[in-house]
């Protein structure tokens, strides 16, 4: 999917967003024996969504995502859902991180976001085919506004 615009019913999209966060005190966690079920998790949380990974990295005191985000979720409100989900489902998988992880805060709180746009070149080629798409459109349908009552 590299730059395939998506469609929704009346929309094209391409969102793709770099997201980078942390667990709470930037412990070094994330590559111990919790690295698989972690990105484990974190697939199953995405396609609950409908988001898709293009990339993903786990460093051992931060996770990187590459993810195309459908314009209807914001990145907030995904950001949130992913964050609060996989830390209960990790207190739930791994019943000893409650006692390293007081109140189960697993991560840290915010997050690093990032969008991944198309060049200028793209944008204009885009907009030039637009144009010539409605024009044709448009002679098309010269006959719409041709008045019927008239011989």
């Amino acid at each position: 999917m590299a730059n395939k615009a998506n469609s929704l019913a009346h929309t094209k999209w391409l969102c793709k967003y770099h997201i980078v966060f942390t667990p709470k005190y930037r412990r070094k966690i994330v590559y111990n024996q919790y690295r698989a079920s972690l990105q484990e998790i974190i697939k199953r949380l995405c396609s609950y969504k409908g988001v898709e990974i293009l990339e993903g990295h786990m460093m051992p005191d931060h996770v990187h995502l590459l993810v195309s985000i459908p314009p209807k979720i914001s990145i907030s409100s995904f950001m949130g859902y992913l964050k609060g989900k996989s830390a209960m489902m990790m207190f739930d998988k791994h019943a000893n991180l409650k006692y390293k992880f007081g109140n189960r805060h697993f991560w840290a709180e915010g997050y690093y976001v990032s969008t991944v746009g198309l060049n200028e070149a793209t944008i204009k080629k885009y907009i030039q085919e637009q144009e010539k798409h409605d024009m044709a459109l448009d002679k098309l349908s010269v006959r719409e506004y041709a008045d019927p009552f008239k011989g």
